[in-house]
């Protein structure tokens, strides 16, 4: 279908909002609103009377809130939604940089009935942050939801304005230490505020924020593929695409015959959904070699089978398995094998092993994030745990050298 011509009204907007945003509110001028939509001078004032006018309707009528309601859909599931809801949210906020400095540096110069306006578009935008943390399970403390959401976009809103009017140059070095400190803020546990009439040791000074993040050593990485090997090729299979591609459970679930490519030269999985993306199998996982492009665990189970079911990973039944049967797969190879951070290994700490085992072989952030489908972000605590990986690497060579 053709695309809806727009009305004069809705070029003078978006012009409008395009400028305000390059340039501010004060330094556009009427004329160059006019000039960009198409339209004479007379035709702008006879619609909205004055400049400030205009601003109104771009306060009420600009699509802020479809944005942003378009950015919180991509990030739904993300593994840190705090993290990744401030990256959204600052991101949109440097898309109109100067409109946010002249909103609020020259909002002395404007009428009752802006401030009403965006008053209305703050609160507004503030009940899709509800939405969101409701939805993702964010609580902060004792902060009833709402509370959160405002002290959340409070601090957003904060750190684009310093940034907007300081040349870049905040109280934190980077954005991703901004991120950081929020995300500490906000994850600050129900279980912690219960123990503080307990004596609480003073916490270690530079400290790396690792939140969330717990890899699997080799030695344990190793017995589950010898375990997964001895118990049948689809269950070996499964861990292979796991360790080795970094699929979530529910990725593996979904994932189809025609989604798998391999020739002499590479072995590409392409990922549909909402993280739609091409991942690479690697042969190489944690030191060991599981076969070569075109024979490995994954294609070896898909030779094996003569069946046409176009799911990878099928049932007794003969039907796609669901992520709750692969998680069962899954745990059928947990027996005897101790967990060491002393919880239960699961098919995610495998996506986490592969990321960081990613980052300590020099993969850029940018090109991890294209492959994961994770947020620069969500990988904060990921690059910092192969930082703290490296470090410790680096300290016993030296002890081991003397």
């Amino acid at each position: 279908m053709p695309e809806k011509k727009l009305t004069s009204r809705e070029r003078i907007v978006r012009s409008a909002l395009s400028l305000f945003s390059q340039n501010g509110i004060t330094a556009t001028t009427t004329k160059e609103i006019a000039e960009q939509a198409g339209v004479n001078e007379v035709t702008l004032f006879r619609q909205f009377g004055s400049k400030q006018g205009l601003l109104l309707a771009v306060i009420k009528e600009a699509p802020f809130i479809e944005s942003m309601q378009a950015a919180l859909t991509d990030i739904v599931g993300a593994n840190n939604p705090i993290t990744a809801y401030g990256s959204a949210g600052l991101e949109l906020l440097a898309q109109v940089p100067e409109l946010v400095r002249s909103l609020i540096g020259e909002a002395g110069q404007s009428p009752a009935e802006n401030h009403q306006a965006l008053a209305l578009a703050l609160r507004q935008a503030n009940q899709q942050t509800v939405s969101y943390l409701k939805g993702e399970g964010v609580n902060h403390l004792d902060l009833a939801v709402e509370e959160s959401a405002k002290l959340l976009n409070t601090l957003l809103l904060g750190y684009a304005l310093m940034e907007a009017s300081s040349g870049g140059q905040t109280l934190w070095q980077t954005q991703s230490e901004f991120l950081i400190s929020i995300n500490k803020l906000f994850t600050a546990s129900a279980e912690d505020s219960s123990h503080s009439s307990q004596p609480v040791a003073e916490p270690a000074i530079d400290t790396q924020v690792t939140t969330g993040v717990m890899d699997l050593p080799e030695e344990t990485v190793r017995q589950l593929f010898l375990k997964a090997k001895k118990q049948n090729a689809q269950t070996y299979a499964l861990v292979y695409v796991l360790f080795g591609a970094g699929l979530r459970i529910e990725e593996c679930a979904g994932l189809m015959r025609s989604q798998v490519f391999a020739s002499k030269n590479q072995h590409l999985l392409t990922i549909s959904g909402s993280l739609a993306r091409q991942v690479p199998v690697n042969r190489w996982i944690m030191g060991h070699r599981y076969g070569t492009y075109l024979k490995n665990p994954l294609t070896q189970w898909l030779k094996s089978r003569s069946d046409d079911v176009p799911a990878v990973f099928i049932n007794e039944a003969g039907t796609a398995h669901t992520t709750e049967s692969l998680n069962v797969l899954w745990n059928t190879l947990l027996d005897d094998i101790t967990a060491p951070f002393g919880t239960d290994i699961t098919p995610f700490h495998a996506r986490q092993t592969w990321c960081i085992e990613l980052l300590t072989k020099e993969m850029s952030q940018d090109n991890l994030s294209l492959l994961s489908g994770l947020s620069q972000a969500e990988l904060i605590p990921y690059i910092n745990r192969a930082k703290e990986k490296a470090a410790l690497a680096q300290a016993l060579a030296i002890d081991q050298n003397r």
